[in-house]
């Protein structure tokens, strides 16, 4: 395939849901399968996969969203930052409505503080360039799919000189998450879709463990709905064969071994923390990226005093239990009332990776309400049903 149409084919939807309806009358029980990535939650909802679907196939909406992670505390720390004298804070514009504890950034800047949207960790190094005078601190996050350019950029401003340059570093990685959820005995999943742009990066050999330690299968996919389908098939395919492999769908992106020179860039700069606190997972052991000694002159939790608090979420917020794949967002009181994208309660209504987000904006929550997996439905062998796959 060489052009975006070819992966959104009604036609092969079709057939690939027809399969899928096949294969679901092979299953034993029910099943459970975490699609990691929020970009692959957003493609789910905005083409209607999950409605298409059997019933006896529920899809759970994982932690692969870097900001809806950000715990409470860790916000906080990046408008301290933001809020010292001289500095021009730079970050995505993901992370500008995220709630913290008293505010947000967006109501930061509003109060007089000079934050400023990029698009890359080089605009905030141009910055940097272009404003000599000012310190200018980049709000790096995100997990290994964003984490190279940031040692890029560190590595450029090293060998240009630029003094007057930092990152609040708060990259995170996928592997040790996996594991936490795997080891959580609220959560029983039989299978994964693995995380497409994280795979780019790293691989897919780091998923050997899921297989062979947990027994789970995992496919790694990519983002178009032909895609998706694919590797809910390919899963479903080693279920009723009783397989647990890694495979990779996404194989015209996804190697093996992964991306060696930005993997090069992220071991240069950056080193494991012992720990970090995720939203919803708590700590982590050697779960994100800190910056390493050689470039500790760009790195802003040493240029400046930041609270460094963990902070609770607020009590009506589920986004912890939902990013664990425990709820669904519709089953927290607030979504669509008290929590909306313009007023939000918690960072998965925020981020453009956010399951509530995703829930919230293309409007299947009635849908998606009547065909939870808690109904128990009975496997039966009932006529394959027309997918209604709809691209529009």
């Amino acid at each position: 395939m060489k052009y975006v149409d070819e992966f959104r084919e009604p036609e092969k939807a079709e057939a690939l849901c027809r399969e899928i309806t096949k294969l679901s009358h092979q299953l034993e029980k029910p099943i459970k399968i975490m699609e990691v990535c929020g970009g692959h939650t957003h493609s789910i909802f905005k083409y209607g996969i999950e409605e298409i679907l059997p019933q006896t196939i529920e899809l759970i909406h994982g932690p692969g969203c870097p900001v809806c992670v950000m715990p409470k505390g860790r916000l906080d720390d990046a408008i301290a930052i933001s809020q010292n004298h001289n500095v021009i804070f730079a970050t995505f514009g993901d992370a500008m409505r995220v709630p913290g504890s008293k505010t947000s950034l967006l109501q930061a800047r509003a109060q007089g503080a000079d934050i400023r949207m990029v698009y890359s960790p080089l605009d905030s190094l141009q910055i940097a360039k272009d404003h000599p005078d000012r310190e200018v601190v980049f709000f790096a996050l995100g997990f290994e799919t964003t984490a190279p350019s940031t040692g890029f950029t560190i590595v450029q401003a090293a060998a240009e000189e630029i003094h007057n340059f930092s990152m609040f570093s708060n990259h995170v990685l996928v592997i040790p998450a996996l594991k936490a959820l795997l080891d959580n005995p609220d959560l029983q999943l039989d299978g994964f879709v693995g995380p497409g742009h994280v795979s780019m990066v790293i691989g897919s050999d780091p998923y050997q463990f899921i297989s062979q330690q947990y027994n789970k299968p995992i496919v790694v996919s990519g983002f178009e709905p032909l895609d998706i389908l694919q590797s809910i098939w390919m899963l479903l395919q080693q279920i009723v064969e009783n397989r647990c492999e890694v495979e990779n769908q996404y194989n015209r992106i996804v190697q093996k071994s992964g991306n060696t020179v930005a993997l090069q860039a992220i071991n240069k700069v950056f080193a494991v923390r012992d720990s970090f606190d995720w939203r919803g997972l708590g700590d982590i052991p050697y779960s994100g990226l800190k910056i390493k000694p050689e470039y500790a002159q760009f790195d802003a939790e040493l240029k400046f005093t930041i609270p460094n608090l963990k902070v609770a979420d607020h009590k009506a917020c589920k986004c912890g239990e939902i990013l664990k794949g425990v709820l669904k967002p519709w089953e927290c009181k607030v979504f669509g009332t008290a929590c909306t994208p313009e007023t939000p309660i918690g960072t998965c209504m925020v981020s453009s990776e956010g399951a509530c987000a995703a829930y919230y904006k293309y409007g299947r929550l009635s849908t998606i309400a009547k065909r939870t997996i808690t109904q128990k439905p009975k496997i039966t062998q009932e006529p394959l049903p027309a997918c209604g796959f709809s691209l529009d």
